[in-house]
């Protein structure tokens, strides 16, 4: 197969290390036309619904690509930014941050991109954009704090798909997971302590993780351990008594069986149980999005009021918290250890760049 052109390269140029934050991925604009070749992307990945494909490709295309688009649509309307989709926003900021904070350190030799798993930036434009910057080694983040085969998993295919167009291959890591991260945990605990000093405290506290089939846990899927792991994690940080809070699942789609409880029906019985306030924190998403802000602070409100509850607080995403991006810093410099030194001396390295240049032409080196 033809491989793509490689950069143009210089002799004795520092190689840079690359950071590619990736997260799931968002259409372009809220409207049907947008919204459908991205939940084509999305609904056909095999790690997202595991259906033959026999049986799923004529209900994808004759039945929900036809009529979900325009329900999508009207949802990502409502939580529109005047910047773009939330998701996007959110992520596009934190890699500019954490860019900011570790060129504290190493200057230009960490370069950070971002990147989307459906959707644009591609994972492939992500890589691109590291290999024009000069990054021979590159740390893939992906966004997603618990693993699950259906997140991190695809962002492994498609990291590792891209990789074949390529005829000088980068050096690879690719960070796995981080439910426990005692950066990661200790912003969200922050974060839950600040809403509450403003607003006080809930009756009951429920920790919302985006759901999964049932069946992705029997088959060895860690997903519900890391959830359970943050939530009690979280849950320890803020010392909360036993009863106080509770771990559930959202975005349950399809007629299957998914990991339980669900978000939506435990907030309609705390309703009709008469649970006077409930907050609602999303530990899983580390940037507001659809699922938090219009499916969560909309959809589940309005269910928790109908029920009979009267007090519903959302509590949001990380996002652009300087503790989080301080987290995801520290996240980043663990993973590249033997790669990046804090105290490395910038100015032998550029010596040593020149001298190889130096050697690379006298030995007939065009460039």
């Amino acid at each position: 197969m033809p491989y793509l052109p490689e950069p143009p390269y210089a002799h004795g140029t520092v190689p840079a290390v690359g950071v590619l934050l990736v997260n799931l991925g968002t259409p372009e604009a809220p409207t049907a036309r947008a919204v459908r070749p991205y939940l084509k992307q999305f609904l056909s990945d095999p790690r997202v619904v595991e259906i033959p494909r026999a049986l799923w490709w004529p209900i994808l295309n004759g039945i929900v690509l036809n009529t979900r688009p325009a329900k999508s649509a009207r949802k990502y309307a409502a939580i529109w930014m005047p910047e773009g989709s939330p998701l996007k926003v959110h992520t596009r900021a934190q890699a500019q941050m954490l860019q900011a904070l570790l060129a504290e350190h190493y200057g230009t030799g960490v370069v950070v991109e971002w990147a989307m798993r459906y959707g644009r930036p591609t994972v492939e434009e992500g890589l691109a954009a590291l290999r024009e910057k000069g990054c021979d080694r590159v740390l893939v983040l992906p966004l997603y704090p618990q693993y699950a085969a259906s997140t991190t998993g695809s962002t492994y295919d498609a990291v590792l798909g891209a990789l074949t167009t390529l005829r000088n291959v980068p050096a690879l890591r690719i960070v796995k997971q981080f439910p426990d991260d005692p950066g990661y945990i200790d912003a969200l605990a922050a974060n839950v302590r600040e809403h509450w000093a403003a607003h006080g405290r809930p009756d009951r506290l429920l920790m919302s993780f985006h759901g999964v089939p049932r069946f992705s846990l029997d088959r060895g899927d860690p997903y519900h351990c890391h959830c359970h792991k943050t939530g009690r994690l979280l849950a320890e940080a803020l010392a909360l008594p036993a009863g106080s809070w509770l771990v559930t699942f959202q975005s349950r789609f399809g007629k299957a069986e998914w990991l339980k409880p669900y978000t939506m029906e435990t907030i309609e019985r705390l309703g009709r149980e008469g649970v006077g306030r409930v907050d609602v924190v999303c530990p899983g998403f580390v940037s507001d999005c659809l699922e938090t802000l219009e499916e969560i602070a909309m959809e589940n409100q309005a269910a928790f009021v109908a029920a009979g509850g009267r007090g519903f607080h959302y509590i949001p995403c990380l996002n652009q918290r300087a503790d989080w991006i301080g987290a995801l810093a520290g996240i980043v410099l663990r993973e590249l250890q033997g790669w990046v030194d804090r105290e490395a001396d910038v100015a032998s390295q550029e010596a040593a760049a020149a001298q190889s240049r130096a050697r690379a032409l006298g030995l007939g080196a065009a460039r």
